[in-house]
Protein backbone atom coordinates (compact mmCIF):
# COMPACT_ATOMS: atom_id res chain seq x y z
CA UNK A 1 0.00 0.00 0.00
CA UNK A 2 1.36 3.40 -1.02
CA UNK A 3 1.84 6.11 1.53
CA UNK A 4 0.65 9.65 0.98
CA UNK A 5 4.16 10.75 -0.04
CA UNK A 6 4.27 8.11 -2.76
CA UNK A 7 1.04 9.24 -4.39
CA UNK A 8 1.81 11.61 -7.30
CA UNK A 9 0.69 15.17 -6.75
CA UNK A 10 -1.77 16.99 -8.97
CA UNK A 11 0.97 18.98 -10.73
CA UNK A 12 3.13 15.89 -11.19
CA UNK A 13 0.25 13.96 -12.73
CA UNK A 14 -0.55 16.81 -15.08
CA UNK A 15 3.09 17.14 -16.13
CA UNK A 16 3.32 13.40 -16.70
CA UNK A 17 0.20 13.36 -18.84
CA UNK A 18 1.38 16.40 -20.76
CA UNK A 19 4.79 14.82 -21.38
CA UNK A 20 3.44 11.52 -22.69
CA UNK A 21 3.02 12.51 -26.37
CA UNK A 22 6.56 13.89 -26.58
CA UNK A 23 9.72 11.84 -26.27
CA UNK A 24 12.01 9.38 -27.94
CA UNK A 25 9.20 7.14 -29.15
CA UNK A 26 7.52 10.10 -30.83
CA UNK A 27 10.79 11.20 -32.42
CA UNK A 28 11.43 7.67 -33.71
CA UNK A 29 7.89 7.41 -35.09
CA UNK A 30 8.32 10.73 -36.89
CA UNK A 31 11.75 9.78 -38.22
CA UNK A 32 10.34 6.57 -39.74
CA UNK A 33 7.92 8.61 -41.84
CA UNK A 34 9.95 9.51 -44.93
CA UNK A 35 7.23 11.70 -46.38
CA UNK A 36 7.13 13.75 -43.16
CA UNK A 37 10.91 14.15 -43.17
CA UNK A 38 10.85 15.31 -46.80
CA UNK A 39 8.01 17.68 -46.02
CA UNK A 40 9.85 19.09 -43.02
CA UNK A 41 13.02 19.66 -45.05
CA UNK A 42 11.08 21.41 -47.81
CA UNK A 43 9.26 23.59 -45.28
CA UNK A 44 12.59 24.53 -43.71
CA UNK A 45 14.04 25.40 -47.13
CA UNK A 46 11.01 27.53 -47.99
CA UNK A 47 11.30 29.35 -44.66
CA UNK A 48 15.00 30.03 -45.28
CA UNK A 49 14.22 31.17 -48.81
CA UNK A 50 11.60 33.61 -47.54
CA UNK A 51 13.95 35.04 -44.91
CA UNK A 52 16.96 35.28 -47.22
CA UNK A 53 15.04 36.34 -50.34
CA UNK A 54 16.73 39.78 -50.62
CA UNK A 55 20.11 38.02 -50.71
CA UNK A 56 19.08 35.25 -53.12
CA UNK A 57 17.22 37.13 -55.86
CA UNK A 58 19.32 37.70 -59.00
CA UNK A 59 17.16 40.65 -60.12
CA UNK A 60 14.87 43.26 -58.62
CA UNK A 61 11.45 41.52 -58.52
CA UNK A 62 9.64 44.84 -58.98
CA UNK A 63 11.80 46.30 -61.75
CA UNK A 64 9.74 46.87 -64.92
CA UNK A 65 11.59 46.60 -68.24
CA UNK A 66 9.28 46.38 -71.25
CA UNK A 67 12.24 45.56 -73.48
CA UNK A 68 12.52 42.17 -71.73
CA UNK A 69 8.91 40.99 -71.96
CA UNK A 70 8.41 37.20 -72.01
CA UNK A 71 12.06 36.24 -72.23
CA UNK A 72 12.49 32.47 -72.32
CA UNK A 73 14.06 30.73 -69.31
CA UNK A 74 17.84 30.87 -69.54
CA UNK A 75 21.06 31.61 -67.63
CA UNK A 76 20.16 35.25 -66.96
CA UNK A 77 16.48 34.66 -66.19
CA UNK A 78 16.11 31.13 -64.85
CA UNK A 79 12.34 30.97 -65.22
CA UNK A 80 11.99 33.73 -67.80
CA UNK A 81 10.27 37.08 -67.47
CA UNK A 82 6.63 38.16 -67.30
CA UNK A 83 4.52 40.64 -69.27
CA UNK A 84 6.34 43.57 -67.62
CA UNK A 85 9.83 42.17 -68.08
CA UNK A 86 10.19 41.25 -64.40
CA UNK A 87 12.18 38.20 -63.38
CA UNK A 88 9.72 35.41 -62.53
CA UNK A 89 12.25 33.53 -60.38
CA UNK A 90 12.91 36.60 -58.20
CA UNK A 91 9.19 37.22 -57.83
CA UNK A 92 8.60 33.62 -56.75
CA UNK A 93 11.27 33.96 -54.05
CA UNK A 94 9.66 37.16 -52.78
CA UNK A 95 6.22 35.57 -53.09
CA UNK A 96 7.29 32.97 -50.53
CA UNK A 97 7.44 35.75 -47.95
CA UNK A 98 3.84 36.80 -48.56
CA UNK A 99 2.51 33.24 -48.73
CA UNK A 100 4.23 32.13 -45.52
CA UNK A 101 3.30 35.33 -43.72
CA UNK A 102 -0.33 34.95 -44.76
CA UNK A 103 -0.20 31.26 -43.91
CA UNK A 104 1.34 31.58 -40.44
CA UNK A 105 0.01 34.85 -38.96
CA UNK A 106 -3.74 34.35 -39.59
CA UNK A 107 -3.40 30.71 -38.53
CA UNK A 108 -1.87 31.76 -35.21
CA UNK A 109 -4.56 34.40 -34.66
CA UNK A 110 -7.46 32.13 -35.61
CA UNK A 111 -6.11 29.25 -33.54
CA UNK A 112 -5.68 31.52 -30.52
CA UNK A 113 -9.33 32.56 -30.82
CA UNK A 114 -10.38 28.94 -31.34
CA UNK A 115 -8.37 27.72 -28.34
CA UNK A 116 -9.95 30.27 -25.99
CA UNK A 117 -13.46 29.63 -27.30
CA UNK A 118 -13.04 25.84 -27.28
CA UNK A 119 -11.62 25.61 -23.75
CA UNK A 120 -14.21 27.99 -22.27
CA UNK A 121 -17.04 26.23 -24.10
CA UNK A 122 -15.99 22.72 -23.13
CA UNK A 123 -15.07 23.57 -19.54
CA UNK A 124 -18.21 25.48 -18.53
CA UNK A 125 -20.74 23.71 -20.75
CA UNK A 126 -24.43 24.61 -20.48
CA UNK A 127 -25.57 27.91 -21.99
CA UNK A 128 -21.98 29.09 -22.53
CA UNK A 129 -21.25 25.99 -24.57
CA UNK A 130 -24.49 26.33 -26.53
CA UNK A 131 -23.94 29.98 -27.47
CA UNK A 132 -20.27 29.62 -28.41
CA UNK A 133 -20.80 26.46 -30.45
CA UNK A 134 -23.78 28.04 -32.18
CA UNK A 135 -21.49 30.87 -33.29
CA UNK A 136 -18.90 28.31 -34.45
CA UNK A 137 -21.58 26.43 -36.39
CA UNK A 138 -22.68 29.66 -38.06
CA UNK A 139 -19.12 30.32 -39.22
CA UNK A 140 -18.70 26.73 -40.41
CA UNK A 141 -22.02 26.90 -42.28
CA UNK A 142 -20.63 29.46 -44.73
CA UNK A 143 -18.00 28.49 -47.33
CA UNK A 144 -14.78 29.91 -45.88
CA UNK A 145 -13.60 31.40 -49.17
CA UNK A 146 -16.94 33.11 -49.77
CA UNK A 147 -16.96 34.52 -46.23
CA UNK A 148 -13.38 35.76 -46.67
CA UNK A 149 -14.38 37.44 -49.94
CA UNK A 150 -17.22 39.24 -48.17
CA UNK A 151 -14.80 40.52 -45.53
CA UNK A 152 -12.29 41.61 -48.19
CA UNK A 153 -14.96 43.43 -50.22
CA UNK A 154 -16.12 45.17 -47.04
CA UNK A 155 -12.71 46.17 -45.66
CA UNK A 156 -10.72 46.52 -48.89
CA UNK A 157 -8.02 44.48 -50.59
CA UNK A 158 -4.90 44.93 -48.45
CA UNK A 159 -2.50 42.49 -46.83
CA UNK A 160 -3.68 43.48 -43.34
CA UNK A 161 -7.28 42.84 -44.29
CA UNK A 162 -6.30 39.39 -45.60
CA UNK A 163 -5.01 38.63 -42.09
CA UNK A 164 -8.31 39.80 -40.61
CA UNK A 165 -10.45 37.91 -43.12
CA UNK A 166 -8.61 34.58 -42.75
CA UNK A 167 -8.53 34.94 -38.96
CA UNK A 168 -12.28 35.50 -38.78
CA UNK A 169 -13.13 32.45 -40.90
CA UNK A 170 -10.59 29.99 -39.49
CA UNK A 171 -11.22 29.83 -35.74
CA UNK A 172 -14.36 27.67 -35.66
CA UNK A 173 -12.69 24.39 -36.63
CA UNK A 174 -10.03 24.83 -33.93
CA UNK A 175 -12.71 25.65 -31.37
CA UNK A 176 -14.51 22.39 -32.17
CA UNK A 177 -11.35 20.31 -31.78
CA UNK A 178 -10.30 22.00 -28.53
CA UNK A 179 -13.80 21.70 -27.09
CA UNK A 180 -13.85 17.94 -27.66
CA UNK A 181 -10.45 17.62 -25.98
CA UNK A 182 -11.58 19.77 -23.06
CA UNK A 183 -14.68 17.65 -22.54
CA UNK A 184 -12.53 14.52 -22.20
CA UNK A 185 -9.92 16.17 -19.96
CA UNK A 186 -12.00 18.23 -17.53
CA UNK A 187 -13.27 15.14 -15.67
CA UNK A 188 -9.81 13.60 -15.21
CA UNK A 189 -8.60 12.95 -11.68
CA UNK A 190 -5.92 15.65 -11.68
CA UNK A 191 -8.43 18.29 -12.82
CA UNK A 192 -10.93 17.17 -10.18
CA UNK A 193 -8.19 17.33 -7.55
CA UNK A 194 -7.26 20.88 -8.58
CA UNK A 195 -10.89 21.92 -8.44
CA UNK A 196 -11.30 20.30 -5.02
CA UNK A 197 -8.45 22.28 -3.47
CA UNK A 198 -9.92 25.55 -4.75
CA UNK A 199 -7.78 26.24 -7.80
CA UNK A 200 -9.31 28.93 -9.96
CA UNK A 201 -10.91 27.92 -13.24
CA UNK A 202 -8.57 30.04 -15.34
CA UNK A 203 -5.56 28.38 -13.73
CA UNK A 204 -6.98 24.91 -14.36
CA UNK A 205 -7.64 25.78 -17.99
CA UNK A 206 -4.18 27.28 -18.49
CA UNK A 207 -2.08 24.75 -16.53
CA UNK A 208 -3.92 21.48 -17.03
CA UNK A 209 -6.34 21.55 -19.95
CA UNK A 210 -4.43 23.62 -22.52
CA UNK A 211 -1.10 21.69 -22.24
CA UNK A 212 -2.94 18.43 -22.91
CA UNK A 213 -4.37 19.91 -26.11
CA UNK A 214 -0.95 20.90 -27.47
CA UNK A 215 -0.25 17.71 -29.50
CA UNK A 216 -3.51 18.05 -31.42
CA UNK A 217 -2.93 21.79 -31.84
CA UNK A 218 0.54 21.21 -33.33
CA UNK A 219 -0.95 18.93 -35.96
CA UNK A 220 -3.82 21.34 -36.59
CA UNK A 221 -1.38 24.24 -36.97
CA UNK A 222 0.69 22.52 -39.65
CA UNK A 223 -2.47 21.47 -41.50
CA UNK A 224 -4.15 24.89 -41.30
CA UNK A 225 -1.18 26.77 -42.79
CA UNK A 226 -1.57 25.29 -46.30
CA UNK A 227 -5.29 26.04 -46.12
CA UNK A 228 -4.52 29.69 -45.40
CA UNK A 229 -1.94 29.78 -48.22
CA UNK A 230 -4.49 28.37 -50.67
CA UNK A 231 -7.11 30.85 -49.45
CA UNK A 232 -4.75 33.78 -50.00
CA UNK A 233 -3.82 32.47 -53.44
CA UNK A 234 -7.52 32.09 -54.29
CA UNK A 235 -8.37 35.59 -53.06
CA UNK A 236 -5.46 37.07 -55.02
CA UNK A 237 -6.45 35.06 -58.09
CA UNK A 238 -9.97 36.50 -57.84
CA UNK A 239 -8.60 40.03 -57.46
CA UNK A 240 -9.57 40.67 -53.83
CA UNK A 241 -6.30 39.61 -52.22
CA UNK A 242 -2.82 41.00 -52.71
CA UNK A 243 -2.72 43.85 -55.23
CA UNK A 244 -0.12 44.72 -57.89
CA UNK A 245 2.80 45.05 -57.81
CA UNK A 246 2.99 42.61 -54.86
CA UNK A 247 4.74 39.34 -55.67
CA UNK A 248 1.94 37.06 -54.54
CA UNK A 249 1.85 33.56 -56.02
CA UNK A 250 -1.91 33.66 -56.51
CA UNK A 251 -1.70 37.07 -58.17
CA UNK A 252 1.11 35.82 -60.43
CA UNK A 253 -1.04 32.87 -61.53
CA UNK A 254 -3.96 35.21 -62.17
CA UNK A 255 -1.87 37.61 -64.25
CA UNK A 256 -0.17 34.81 -66.18
CA UNK A 257 -3.28 32.87 -67.17
CA UNK A 258 -3.84 35.16 -70.16
CA UNK A 259 -0.45 34.15 -71.55
CA UNK A 260 -0.65 30.44 -70.74
CA UNK A 261 -0.04 29.36 -74.33
CA UNK A 262 2.53 32.03 -75.24
CA UNK A 263 4.55 32.15 -72.00
CA UNK A 264 3.36 29.26 -69.78
CA UNK A 265 6.12 29.74 -67.20
CA UNK A 266 4.51 32.98 -65.96
CA UNK A 267 1.54 31.08 -64.49
CA UNK A 268 2.88 27.54 -64.12
CA UNK A 269 5.97 28.40 -62.04
CA UNK A 270 4.08 30.12 -59.15
CA UNK A 271 1.43 27.38 -59.38
CA UNK A 272 4.13 24.75 -58.81
CA UNK A 273 5.45 26.81 -55.87
CA UNK A 274 1.97 26.74 -54.29
CA UNK A 275 1.66 23.01 -54.93
CA UNK A 276 5.05 22.14 -53.40
CA UNK A 277 4.49 24.35 -50.34
CA UNK A 278 1.02 22.96 -49.61
CA UNK A 279 2.15 19.36 -50.07
CA UNK A 280 5.17 19.90 -47.81
CA UNK A 281 3.04 21.27 -44.96
CA UNK A 282 0.50 18.47 -45.42
CA UNK A 283 3.23 15.81 -45.29
CA UNK A 284 4.65 17.43 -42.16
CA UNK A 285 1.23 17.60 -40.53
CA UNK A 286 0.44 13.98 -41.37
CA UNK A 287 3.78 12.90 -39.91
CA UNK A 288 3.16 14.80 -36.68
CA UNK A 289 -0.34 13.34 -36.41
CA UNK A 290 0.93 9.79 -36.86
CA UNK A 291 3.78 10.33 -34.38
CA UNK A 292 1.69 12.01 -31.68
CA UNK A 293 -1.40 9.80 -31.92
CA UNK A 294 -0.84 6.77 -29.64
CA UNK A 295 -3.22 4.69 -31.77
CA UNK A 296 -1.20 5.31 -34.94
CA UNK A 297 2.36 4.97 -33.63
CA UNK A 298 2.47 1.27 -34.36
Amino acid sequence: MKTLDEVPSDDASAEAITALPFGRETARAFARNKAAIIGGVIVLLILLTAVLAPLLVPHDPYLVDLNKQFLNPGPSYRIGTDMFGRDVFSRILYGARISLLVGIVPTLISMTIGIVVGIVSGYYGGKVDFILMMLADMVLAFPSLLLAMVVMYTLGATLLNIFIALSLVGWAGTARVVRSQTLSIKNKEFVEASRAIGTRDIVIMARHIFPNCVPQLLVLFTLNIPGAILSEASLSFLGVGAQPPEASWGLMVSNGREYLFNAPWVAIAPGIAILVTVLAFNFLGDGLRDALDPYLKS
